[in-house]
């Protein structure tokens, strides 16, 4: 009985104790837009803990002792601060700051076990240290990814990352402001993903996570994924005019609509417009012609409800010199940027609707809800093997499609205290409908002359996932992730050739779990091991023929990796990473047939270095090593082609308090299989660009050269058998398209 009163009397004492603790509740704003800054690493530094803020630059510290505190808020770009506060018992301090934008300053930078699983320091860094001159430019911030351009500018890039050959995206997703950018059962090929919808001055990050670690990322991750953050306000209004060599112009311009009035009631808006001109240096020439518009209102609905609605529409139309074979250069027929088919060409646009809610309870739950929809148009005509096929017409074909894209992407959060445990719980739901008409392949002549439709059906593609993640942050150096998801796919075909016009469906589902452990040291070293199972669907016309199975292929992946301080002013991230692909079908889009592959497997090591020599002069170096490989196949007839082996990119980053700024980098692949025996050889590059800007409050003055050493260099290379039109046998070898040559552009912005 004594023992039952003296736990009672403890009881009814901690009770007292914590019912006269106070709380802070913090909002962090940025100065120069006056907006929400997401992300803020904000630190008790006489307590140890430690938070981020939310989506609405909300943090919040509860059960303090009634003292002073001090407050550490730090964020890559922008001035740290350090601000006192004292907390009263039974009370809640609130606290407003803004933080100013400034030079990186890599002593600053601190690894954290807060949020672990998605801290991107590259990334943000990387972000201010290099001026972004193209849409394709935004790829390559991600290191170790490279693209290749092997249709004139307006088709999407061949993307190339961590031993994959990726095509145009089947194996990464890529996504603007969270819409999905990849297109499933692309006229051309799976994940088809097209970014020159964005406009450059309008990117205000870059995240991305290699491997299929993240609950929340669902078809295409299996290499990695990547989503590019555009700005919710305008700095200032601009208007941008740049000129450069092969007949290349360009014009942009933003307007911000609110201005200070916006900005004092927390909101805003902006429209931006981009139209781009370039013949290019391709013997034919390409008169490629692009035009973007871009709209954004970013406000409050409520106090803590934030609404952003986005509207893109793009157009493009070009001609392109497509890919020649080694033989008609080296024997004089054509010369180093010329053609074989100079009607190859194409044309595409796209129009997206995106809505995003972002609401934060009083009990701090975060739900986030975003509605998106977009109409995409798609044709192209290429010749990849001449006349092998067709020795009178040619072997053009046409690939066409129209497209409409319906989507919803929904998630609820909180994090819980147990204890000295933080969990962060997170459920989403996600969707996505595509509905293709009339998608096509054709055999075709200069672009005009239809001679025979190999095939032509309606797509209607389903796809529907549910997610659960939880972030559990056990001490303050241990942190651990788990999470798990599940993809239901319904795939359906009809097919307009066949007589009658047949209609078939099928479905699967997938289940993907995620494991991942951080461990903290100090502010200077984290080790972590991610390990997950990803997929990437595939094509429709795949699908239906194999009644929904086998059609969603797996792919389990690890790394092992560390963030590393070991000076204050150099960051190392490395990471050594292992990948197996089940066996899978693919649908060949240039042919129209199904090729079955076999199981795989990568493995390689993975290095970034970021070093600040002086307090204006950056280095990077990114480093990359695979050895992909077929299993099942003999030696010597195992490898995947066009796979790379060995890339690395760096520079040199160059910000001065006068307003001279700029970059100077290059990137390396080494040679690589181009088939499975590695009897025929992409052959390797080395190219380098220089960036050089002059910034001063009211305007700009910028100049940009590729390739400033002038080497003959070939971006895209295929091993693939052609016919030329004055030959009797069909040769194969490599075919490439060529690398841009030494290509200057001027450029004058005005900020008003």
């Amino acid at each position: 009985m004594k023992k039952s009163l003296l736990s009672l009397l403890f009881l009814l004492t901690s009770l007292t104790v914590f019912a006269h603790l106070g709380n802070i509740s913090g909002t962090v704003f940025d100065k120069a837009t006056n907006l929400p800054l997401k992300g803020v690493t904000v630190q008790l530094t006489n307590q140890g803990k430690a938070t981020v803020t939310n989506d609405l630059g909300q943090y919040r510290f509860e059960d303090l002792v009634a003292s002073k505190y001090k407050i550490e808020l730090s964020h890559v770009s922008f001035t740290s601060q350090i601000i006192e506060i004292t907390v009263v018992d039974n009370q809640t301090s609130f606290v407003k700051t803004t933080l100013s934008n400034t030079n990186i300053e890599l002593s600053e930078v601190v690894i954290s076990s807060e949020r672990a699983h998605d801290q991107q320091l590259i990334s943000s860094m990387d972000i201010k240290l290099r001026p972004i001159t193209n849409s394709q430019e935004i790829l390559r911030m991600v290191p170790g990814l490279f693209i290749g351009q092997h249709a004139g500018g307006g088709k999407a890039e061949q993307i190339f990352l961590r031993g994959f050959d990726l095509d145009h995206g089947t194996d990464i997703r890529l996504t603007v402001d969270g819409m999905p950018v990849n297109m499933v059962s692309h006229a051309h090929g799976q994940g088809y993903a097209d970014l020159h919808f964005v406009i450059p001055e309008l990117v205000k990050g870059v995240d991305f996570k290699k491997g299929p670690y993240n609950a929340e990322k669902g078809n295409f991750t299996t290499a990695g994924w990547v989503d590019f953050r555009t700005k919710d306000a305008l700095d200032h209004s601009f208007v941008k005019l740049e000129a450069g060599q092969y007949d290349s112009f360009r014009a942009v311009a933003g307007i911000d609509l609110l201005g200070k009035t916006g900005r004092d009631k927390n909101q805003s808006a902006y429209i931006t417009s981009e139209y781009s001109f370039s013949n290019s240096y391709f013997d034919n020439p390409q008169h490629f012609n692009r035009v973007n518009i871009v709209g954004k209102y970013h406000g409050h609905l409520a106090a803590n409800t934030n609404l952003t609605l986005t509207g893109f529409t793009f157009y493009s139309k070009w001609n392109h010199s497509g890919q020649v074979p080694d033989r008609a250069y080296e024997s004089g027929q054509i010369g180093f940027f010329g053609s074989i088919d100079p009607s190859e060409g194409g044309e595409t646009s796209r129009t997206n609707f995106n809505a995003q809610f972002v609401t934060v309870t009083a009990s701090n739950f975060v739900i986030k809800n975003q509605a998106f929809y977009s109409n995409y148009n798609f044709e192209l005509y290429s010749n990849f093997t001449f006349f092998l096929k067709d020795s009178i017409n040619g072997d053009q074909i046409r690939q066409k499609e129209k497209r409409n894209l319906y989507g919803y992407n929904g998630s609820i959060s909180k994090e819980t205290y147990l204890g000295k445990m933080r969990w962060t719980t997170t459920l989403g739901a996600q969707f996505r409908h595509d509905l293709t008409n009339k998608t096509e392949l054709s055999h075709t002549k200069d672009r005009i002359t239809t001679l025979e439709r190999y095939q032509l059906g309606d797509i209607n593609e389903l796809n529907a996932g549910v997610y659960a993640d939880e972030l559990v942050q056990v001490t303050d150096q241990f942190t651990v992730n788990v999470g798990v998801r599940i993809d239901y796919f319904h795939n359906q075909y009809k097919d307009l050739l066949a007589q009658p016009v047949d209609s078939k469906h099928a479905s699967d589902a997938i289940v993907s779990p995620k494991l991942n452990f951080y461990y903290t040291f100090n502010p200077r070293l984290q080790l972590y091991l991610n390990s997950g199972k990803g997929f990437h669907s595939n094509d429709t016309r795949v699908v239906v023929p194999q009644g929904g199975k086998q059609i969603l292929p797996a792919a389990y992946g690890s790394d092992l990796g560390m963030i590393f301080k070991p000076f204050p002013k150099m960051l190392i991230n490395a990471a050594a990473w292992y990948l197996w692909l089940q066996q899978e079908f693919v649908y060949v889009g240039d042919a129209g047939v199904i090729e079955p592959s076999g199981k795989s497997k990568r493995q390689g090591l993975d290095l970034s270095v970021r070093y600040q020599l002086t307090d204006i002069l950056y280095a990077d170096i990114d480093i990359s090593s695979a050895k992909p490989r077929a299993l099942g196949e003999a030696a010597g007839m195992n490898y995947l082609p066009l796979a790379p082996l060995f890339s690395s990119t760096g520079g040199l980053a160059l910000q001065m308090k006068n307003g001279i700024n700029g970059s100077l980098r290059y990137r390396y692949m080494a040679n690589r299989p181009a088939n499975e025996d590695n009897s025929i050889v992409a052959k390797g590059y080395f190219v380098s660009d220089l960036q050089l800007n002059y910034t001063k409050s009211k305007y700009n003055l910028g100049l940009s050269i590729q390739n400033i050493l002038n080497t003959k260099w070939k971006e895209t290379q295929f091993d693939t058998e052609s016919r030329l039109k004055n030959e009797t046998t069909p040769v194969e070898e490599i075919h490439f398209t060529p690398g841009t040559p030494f290509f200057a552009r001027v450029s004058w912005t005005l900020f008003f």
